[in-house]
This record gives C-alpha cells, structure tokens and sequence, in this order.
C-alpha cells in the first residue's frame, strides 16, 4: 500500500496494490502491519456503511469530545470526499482538502480525528464504507455548513447537474467562524 499526503498532510489518501485477473481482483483494504509502518491507527472500533442516491451530500460532520479518525473508501460508485481541518492550533485551521474516490482504482482516504467529514454522489448510486477510531455519540455529532464561504469548498455539482440533495440536518449545519471546533 502506498500513502499520498495531500495538501494537509495529515489526510492522506491510500492506493492499495490490486491483483487482478479475469476471474476477478483482490486487495488488502486494511493491514495493521502495513498501517503501523506508514504511521497511521491502527485500533477502529466501528465500521459504518452507506448507500447513496446521485447528488446526496452526507456531511460535513464531526463529533466533540470523542472525534472520529475515518478510513473512507467506495465499494461501488463514484464520490468526492472532503475533509476540513477543525484544530484551530492547527496552521491549516479552516482549510478542506477535496479528492475523488471510486470502485475502479480503489484509494481510501484517511482522515484524522478533528476534521469534519463529507461526501457528494457523483454516479447513480455510491455505497460508501469507513472504519471510525471512535464510536458514534449521537449528541456530540455536529454539521458544518457545506456551502459556507469561508471554507470554499468546489463542491463538483456540474457532474450532477442539480444541487445536492441534504438531509434536515444538514440543510442545518453552522458556519465555520460559529461551529464548535477544537483545540
């Protein structure tokens, strides 16, 4: 497995060696040797997975108190992933690294505790599965405002050709300068 640092080096897109043939393919999706050796957790409580129609936007959410370390990967579609660094003691505070995942070459991507965390549907459908380094707490789950200035994330809904489609909650999520982040 080879590790990419992105723009903020803690995200860190991973590009697993497949082998194929014309039975089929394999990869190892997770190694802790492997993640030990490149420097990254290796302990995941929860394994969470979703299935999306086009044009859904999941995010952009975080947890206080009990952050979650997320390994994203696509299992079948397209998306484009994003996270936003939460630490404010970080240079990077504020900042978002974007990156498009798929089924067809297979890269994860690992983000760290103190991001926030979403995705929009590129393809018809995406089925979207991640490992969390902490557990899911409910009344610590927090939304940013997808579309706030102040992070300017390029969302691609050109490839949808409509707005995204957003839950309740996160038509609600707050602007970056009034979110609870951390430290």
């Amino acid at each position: 497995m080879k590790a990419i640092p992105t723009a903020i080096p803690e995200v860190v897109v991973l590009v697993p060696k497949i082998f194929g043939d014309q039975r089929g393919f394999f990869f190892e999706s997770y190694n802790e040797r492997v993640f030990n050796e490149l420097g990254l957790p290796t302990q995941f409580v929860q394994d969470n997975h979703s299935k999306s129609l086009r044009g859904v936007l999941r995010g952009l959410h975080y947890q206080l108190n009990t952050p979650q370390g997320k390994l994203i990967r696509v299992l079948q579609g397209q998306i484009y992933d994003v996270a936003v660094d939460l630490r404010r003691s970080s240079p990077t505070f504020g900042q978002h690294v974007g990156e498009l995942l798929d089924d067809q070459d297979r890269r994860m991507l690992w983000i760290p505790p103190g991001f926030a965390h979403g995705f929009l549907v590129l393809s018809e459908t995406a089925e979207v599965a991640y490992k969390a380094s902490a557990f899911y707490a409910p009344e610590q789950e927090r939304s940013l405002l997808w579309n706030d200035p102040a992070i300017g994330i390029q969302w691609p809904l050109h490839l949808i050709g409509t707005g995204p489609i957003l839950s309740t909650k996160d038509q609600a999520g707050v602007a970056l300068q009034l979110a609870e982040t951390f430290q």
